[in-house]
């Protein structure tokens, strides 16, 4: 199936789609894999962890998740409090559950790191193995993580790829490019959303995409108000504080009626709130990843109570409003998976935050009613001044400089749709343009800038 709106926005758990949510889907296939036929001949199993997966591994949780994955578990459905009572288990010695019944001595200690040697594929590769009881391969598979959750499996690569190909000709308005975008918007007459609508109703009907994006909506803000209610330090050992619970409480105080002036504050509170409840490993949805899951929240909140037309409007037209955002933010976030990539690990942060930047500065400059070439050029503006952004977290945790990060890009989006709408859609540089030069500038970064911690901040700043 092609790459579709609820592709992009996911639920899963914090604090790193690539490095957690990835490879837990990554185990949990593999355990499918192996059948009702091999699961009971199972006597062990070993996890090799590549490139940044294993560089990074401990500061995202990533060998928590891969174990959590062989148990059969799912990020989209696991619970905080369920991946809290598994990890104080392991920790007190109890046995991996490998397909939920296998019972195996195996622990995060067990897992195997190779930070140096990146797979020909994608840096951030995995492969699972199991032996019977005389030592003997009983299966073996090597899965990617590739950005926002996604993951392929090594030798359906090109298998994928013509599927995905082949899906997109039973869209009725397929794009790659957002100059093809730009087409369907003019043979049509239908927006960025209204593109977007018309091929997931392929898959889904109006009521079923519309309850959908409403409750990615819905688990954005309960993320939002679980951080608000949590006070103390960020685990990982570099005790970060919270910061979201003591801004709430003076916002409220000085500005109890909403008054536009601090519009930037509650902006900001929402994008740290969300990236704080990420970097805990708490729910959050992959917008279009972990890293950046706070930034189209924070726009979304803009759009919703600072747009005249719609601060006072009934919840049904807010509803509304909500799901034409995240049509028009997904179209673009398919421009950046299908042209470039998502993945902090393999183009830096300029992927993630960039991306989630430019794809909701589309969504605002919709929903305050630009044309396709204002929206068009309110996401280009947004990832042109992100572009070179690296990724070099503190300690390998998706907390000093992500969660600020997000605030930052949020503004950038707010600020990119608004200068976008006061001109007539014509600019210099175009979306694609942009887009390929993201795709370029990753290739040219430095892999110790690339979610590794092997450079920038991550080794200038001292950890304690």
């Amino acid at each position: 199936m092609s790459v579709g709106v609820f592709d992009l926005f996911t639920v899963g758990i914090g604090p790193s789609s690539s490095h957690t949510v990835g490879p837990m889907r990554a185990a949990a296939a593999f355990v499918r894999e192996l059948g009702a036929d091999v699961l009971p001949r199972v006597s062990s199993v070993r996890v090799d962890l590549y490139g940044s997966l294993a560089a990074t591994g401990r500061g995202h949780g990533t060998m928590t998740a891969v174990l959590l994955g062989l148990e059969g578990r799912e990020p989209e459905l696991i619970l905080p409090e369920e991946v809290e009572s598994r990890l104080a288990a392991f920790a007190a010695g109890e046995p991996l559950r490998l397909g939920g019944s296998i019972e195996l001595l195996y622990g995060p200690e067990d897992i195997v790191l190779h930070p140096l040697t990146i797979l020909s594929r994608h840096t951030n590769g995995v492969t699972f193995t199991v032996s019977d009881a005389a030592g003997n391969s009983l299966h073996e598979a090597t899965y990617f993580s590739v950005g926002g959750g996604f993951i392929v499996r090594e030798g359906e690569i090109e298998s994928a790829a013509a599927e995905l190909e082949s899906s997109k000709q039973l869209l009725p308005l397929p794009f790659r490019t957002a100059a093809e975008l730009l087409g369907h918007c003019h043979s049509s007459g239908l927006n960025f959303s209204g593109v977007m609508l018309a091929n997931e109703l392929v898959s889904r009907s109006e009521e079923e995409v519309r309850n959908g994006l409403l409750h990615i909506r819905d688990v954005m803000e309960d993320c939002k108000n679980s951080s608000l209610d949590r006070d103390g330090v960020l685990p990982g050992g570099l005790k970060v504080r919270r910061r979201a619970p003591d801004w709430h409480a003076r916002l409220r105080a000085e500005d109890p009626d909403r008054d536009p002036k601090f519009w930037q504050e509650w902006v900001n509170l929402v994008a740290l709130a969300v990236n704080e409840e990420n970097a805990s490993g708490g729910r959050v949805v992959t917008a279009p990843t972990n890293g950046a899951a706070g930034i189209i929240p924070a726009v979304m909140f803009y759009a919703t109570h600072y747009i005249d037309a719609v601060r006072n409007a009934t919840q049904e037209a807010i509803d509304n409003v909500v799901v034409k955002f995240l049509l028009a933010a997904g179209a673009v976030g398919i421009l950046y998976k299908e042209q470039a990539s998502i993945s902090g690990a393999e183009v830096g942060c300029q992927g993630e935050v960039g991306s989630a930047s430019s794809m909701a500065a589309a969504g605002l400059a919709e929903v305050m009613g630009g044309t396709p070439e204002q929206v068009e050029n309110a996401a280009e503006i947004a990832m042109e001044h992100n572009l070179g952004l690296t990724c070099d977290p503190v300690g390998g945790l998706v907390q000093i400089p992500c969660i600020e990060r997000n605030a930052i890009a949020a503004a950038k989006a707010i600020n990119a749709a608004k200068m976008a709408l006061w001109g007539d859609g014509q600019h210099h540089v175009t979306l694609d343009e942009v887009i390929v030069t993201m795709r370029e500038t990753g290739r040219d970064m430095s892999s110790k800038y690339k979610e590794t911690s092997m450079g920038g901040l991550a080794v200038n700043v001292v950890e304690c």
